[in-house]
C-alpha cells in the first residue's frame, strides 16, 4: 500500500478526461465547473478528500473544452498529476471573491458562452456570472453523468481490483460465521481484511446482519448475535483507488444444517437471478430488470434493483421508486452494474445476493465470483 499521495495512472485519467471533453461537446459546454468530489477526481485524477455527510458547493475544478486545460483548487502540489501545471492551481480562500478572481483569469473564461456546473448554491449562483460574464449557466451534471456511465477499459480494470478486495473481505467475514458470534465481530473481520488489502474506506454502513423472519426488507430484532437457524446477509463494499467494488451473499449461521424452508427460498433466489442476468443485455431497457422480479413472482425490493458501479454512485439507478428514471435508461456496453436479488419468506428470513455485472456487446459478464451457499 502506497504511503504517499499519488495521482491516478495517466492512461486511467486521460481516458476519463477525454470522455468528459466529448460529453462537453455533445452538451455544447465551453467550460465545466465541478464541485462534487468524485467528479473532480474523475476529470483530474487527483485524489480528493472524502468526507461524511453533506458539504457546500465550491468550484473545485474547472475544465476548459477548447484548450483541455484543467484548473484545480489545491494548496499544495502533492498528488497533482504532472499534466496540471502549478500555475493552474488556485488556493482556498475565505473570501469567495478571491476565488472568482482566480476563475476569471482562466483562459477562455471571458469568452465562454455556456458554462455547466455539477451543483450550485445561492451564493455561487450570484458569483459565478462575475467570473464568466458572457456565459449562460446550465446544468453540467448531465454531461458528467453521460461520461461516467460508460467505463473505459482502464476503469474496468480498476473496478476488477476493487471487487477483488471486496470479495477477499467477504470471505474473511464468512469464515468467522457461527452461532453465537456477533454482527459486529463479522463486520470487524471484513474491515480488517479490507485494510490488509490496502483499503480503509468501506462503501456501505451495514456489513453483516441477521435477516428478519417476521418482516421483509428488515434486519432481525435482537442483541445482534447469530443464532442457529438464522440466515445472515453480507454486503461487502470497498472504495479502492476511487472505485467502488461490491458483492453480497447470504449464508446460514451453521452451514452443516439447513434451516427449515431455506432450501426452497434459495431456489426462488436462483430463479430470480436467472431472470435478472438475462435482462442485462445491451440495448435492453432498465425496466427489464424490474420486470424480472414480476416475472419471478417476487416483489421488487425497496433498494435499487441495479445501480452503476464506478467512482461513487454512478448511473443508471433502477428502482421501483423511480419508474420514470428507469424507463428512460437503456443498458449499453461498458456499463458496470451492481445487481441485487432479494427474496423473503415468513418464518424463514431472506436470501440476498449482489453481483457486479459488466455489460458487453456480447451480453453480461459477471465480475464477482464469491461462492454462494448451496443447501
Amino acid at each position: 500500500m502506497a504511503t504517499e499521495v499519488l495521482p491516478d495512472e495517466r492512461t486511467l485519467r486521460s481516458g476519463r478526461r477525454q470522455r468528459a471533453l466529448d460529453q462537453m461537446a455533445a452538451h455544447d459546454l465551453d467550460v465545466l465547473v465541478l464541485g462534487r468530489q468524485a467528479n473532480v477526481r474523475y476529470v483530474t485524477g487527483a485524489q480528493q478528500l472524502w468526507v461524511a455527510g453533506t458539504r457546500p458547493f465550491g468550484p473545485s475544478c474547472v475544465l476548459v473544452r477548447e484548450t483541455g486545460a484543467i484548473h484545480l483548487l489545491s494548496t499544495w502540489d502533492e498528488g497533482i498529476p504532472e499534466d496540471i501545471p502549478h500555475e493552474n492551481l488556485y488556493g482556498i480562500s475565505w473570501n469567495p471573491m478571491n476565488t472568482m478572481s482566480a476563475l476569471a483569469r482562466i483562459e477562455g473564461a471571458a469568452t465562454a458562452r455556456r458554462v455547466g456546473t455539477d451543483a450550485l448554491s445561492p451564493v455561487f449562483a450570484q458569483l459565478l456570472p462575475t467570473a464568466f460574464p458572457n456565459a449562460q449557466l446550465v446544468d453540467g451534471e448531465l454531461a458528467v453523468r453521460d461520461a461516467r456511465r460508460i467505463k473505459t477499459a482502464e476503469e474496468i480494470a480498476a473496478l476488477r481490483s476493487s471487487i477483488a478486495v471486496a470479495e477477499s473481505s467477504l470471505a474473511a467475514a464468512i469464515s468467522e460465521l457461527r452461532p453465537g458470534v456477533s454482527e459486529q465481530t463479522l463486520a470487524g473481520a471484513l474491515l480488517e481484511s479490507a485494510a490488509a488489502g490496502g483499503v480503509s474506506t468501506p462503501s456501505n454502513q451495514d456489513v453483516a446482519w441477521v435477516t428478519s423472519r417476521e418482516h421483509p426488507w428488515r434486519r432481525a430484532n435482537g442483541d445482534g448475535r447469530i443464532q442457529d437457524g438464522d440466515l445472515v446477509a453480507f454486503s461487502a463494499g470497498v472504495l479502492a483507488g476511487g472505485y467502488v467494488g461490491e458483492v453480497g451473499r447470504t449464508w446460514p449461521a451453521d452451514t452443516r444444517r439447513t434451516p427449515d424452508g431455506a432450501a426452497a427460498l434459495h431456489k426462488r433466489w436462483e430463479a430470480l437471478w436467472a431472470k435478472l442476468i438475462s435482462s442485462c443485455q445491451p440495448g435492453f431497457g432498465a425496466t427489464e430488470l424490474l420486470a424480472a422480479y414480476e416475472a419471478a413472482g417476487e416483489p421488487a425490493p425497496p433498494m435499487p434493483v441495479a445501480r452503476g458501479l464506478g467512482m461513487g454512485f454512478d448511473p443508471p439507478v433502477v428502482s421501483k421508486h423511480l419508474p420514470v428514471t428507469a424507463a428512460a435508461e437503456r443498458l449499453e456496453p461498458g456499463m458496470v452494474l451492481a445487481v441485487t436479488g432479494y427474496v423473503w419468506e415468513q418464518g424463514v428470513g431472506a436470501v440476498f445476493g449482489r453481483e457486479a455485472v459488466l455489460i458487453t456487446a456480447d451480453g453480461p459478464e459477471v465480475l464477482t465470483s464469491s461462492p454462494f451457499w448451496h443447501p
